[in-house]
């Protein structure tokens, strides 16, 4: 138990401050839908999906390889500064390269009345891509402490600027006889709208670079160029995979804009994206999760006991999304209220993304395999994989139902993935999961949710409180099979 024990610590803090911060931003949801047209927020999230990818390309795998290589390398300076000194250099000449084409840029992306955005983008990417190094050592540093004070700061930073800029500068400009009217008529233009969530992002970005910059000072200015190209293979192909996978999570956001008519694209990729958001719960715990577990399992891969507990380990994270999914469905009818009227016709694609998201926090478990083992090409196939399916079910779907296709391909491809990952994993990393008991947990979560379809309340009131009880079932029904592990035999005691 005490691996577990470990683990869960240290998912909660390294999670906290990015389940705490989400959770704030999850919160900006309602004021972006309350306040912009469906629109409006269809193409923000348009332009965060680009984000999503080029973050991949500018990180290119070396998280995962400052993590790998510190294992073997005596000089583990020398590797945390090669792999800054490179991410840091080809962001530069990314944001070089941007800044100089942003208006061609932007009229490929089909926001050409806005070259402004893609200087803003580049800003972004590039103090992030930076930052996600600096992060990555605070963690193998186990500077828990510092890593979630910044990434908290990080979040707050960018809630108060969306806070400032949409809620309260409109507030204050639309009263010319107030005290604070020339200064925020100096500084606030209604016509920039969304853009100022980009504005807010890029002082959060460019500050957490700065409150990182001691840490970055520590790996000192050396660049190993043998060391360089020994890291460039083992990363490249996370690389590719990271696209794949990025391909899999975002690349419907930007299917939508091409695939759809003009008149309606933008208000189906709001719609569509504001729903997403009903599911922010599991992603942040996939997301935790995921920020504690890489580095801890290759920490503890040589520990005697690694496969059983691994084995422990992907049943209870199972367990987790599977109650997280039940607390958002079973109160979807409270839930709804986080975003717009507007947005609800949506509402539909909630059930199936809450699944594809289990998919995918499970194929992020078990991929550790083929990192283990040095093997990430394999990570990369299977990526493509998903990526194929992906595309394919889009091209396909869209065209024909909209964002709902988008739902339905996602929850296939994330399904396919996580299979095949498995199929191939018994080959190269065998380990016996108890297959029986996660079952049977899928299917009790089904059969809950399905009584709770069927009450026919007429309080809105009277139904929640069913279906809060029908949790409270399952929680207790998991506690009564997995009582040996949470209850120690008396001769311990």
């Amino acid at each position: 138990m005490k691996p577990l024990k470990d683990l869960a610590g240290q998912t909660v803090v390294y999670g906290l401050p990015s389940i705490v911060g989400r959770f704030l931003s999850y919160l900006l949801v309602p004021l972006y839908t309350y306040t912009f047209a469906t629109a409006d927020y269809g193409k923000i999230t348009y332009i965060y999906a680009y984000i999503s990818f080029i973050n991949i390309v500018l990180t290119y795998g070396m998280e995962t390889s400052l993590f790998n290589f510190s294992r073997f390398e005596d000089n583990k300076k020398r590797v945390y500064s090669t792999i800054l000194l490179s991410v840091s250099a080809s962001s530069a000449v990314f944001f070089v390269l941007f800044y100089l084409l942003r208006q061609s840029i932007a009229d490929a992306a089909l926001i050409g009345d806005h070259p402004e955005y893609i200087s803003w983008l580049a800003l972004i990417l590039c103090s992030d891509a930076v930052s996600a190094i600096v992060f990555a050592k605070l963690r193998q540093m186990n500077k828990a402490r510092t890593f979630a004070v910044i990434k908290t700061l990080n979040i707050l930073i960018y809630i108060a600027g969306n806070l400032f800029f949409i809620l309260l500068c409109p507030a204050l400009y639309k009263n010319p006889d107030g005290f604070f009217y020339p200064f925020i008529h100096a500084i606030y233009n209604p016509a920039i709208g969304i853009g100022y969530i980009l504005i807010s992002n890029v002082a959060a970005s460019l500050l957490t670079l700065l409150m990182l910059a001691p840490y970055m000072s520590l790996a000192g200015f050396g660049f190993d160029s043998k060391l360089w190209r020994r890291i460039m293979p083992y990363a490249m192909p996370l690389v590719f995979a990271g696209l794949a996978g990025m391909v899999n999570e975002t690349l419907d956001r930007v299917l939508l804009q091409y695939l759809l008519p003009a008149d309606v694209r933008w208000q189906q990729g709001g719609i569509y994206s504001a729903c997403y958001k009903l599911s922010i719960i599991i992603t942040m715990f996939v997301q935790a999760f995921k920020y504690a577990a890489e580095p801890y399992f290759f920490a503890n891969a040589h520990e005697k006991d690694f496969l059983k507990t691994y084995a422990d380990i992907v049943k209870y994270f199972i367990l987790g999304c599977l109650l997280i999914s039940l607390g958002t469905l079973l109160n979807l009818p409270w839930l709804k209220h986080f975003v717009g009227p507007a947005y609800w016709s949506g509402l539909k694609v909630v059930p199936i993304l809450l699944l594809a998201n289990i998919c995918l926090g499970v194929f992020y478990t078990l991929s550790i395999w083929y990192k283990l083992i040095h093997k990430t090409m394999y990570g990369a196939w299977l990526t493509f994989f998903g990526a194929a399916i992906t595309i394919i079910l889009n091209l396909y779907w869209i065209p024909k139902i909209g964002y709902m296709g988008s739902a339905y391909a996602t929850l296939i491809c994330y399904a396919a993935c996580m299979i095949a990952c498995y199929l191939w994993s018994r080959k190269y990393f065998p380990v016996k999961f108890d297959l029986m008991r996660i079952g049977i947990y899928f299917a009790l979560a089904l059969i809950v949710y399905y009584t709770a379809k069927g009450f026919t309340f007429g309080s809105e009131t009277l139904m929640l409180l069913a279906n809060n009880l029908l949790i409270v079932l399952f929680i207790a029904i998991v506690f009564f099979i997995e009582r040996p592990v949470f209850v120690l035999p008396k001769e311990i005691k």
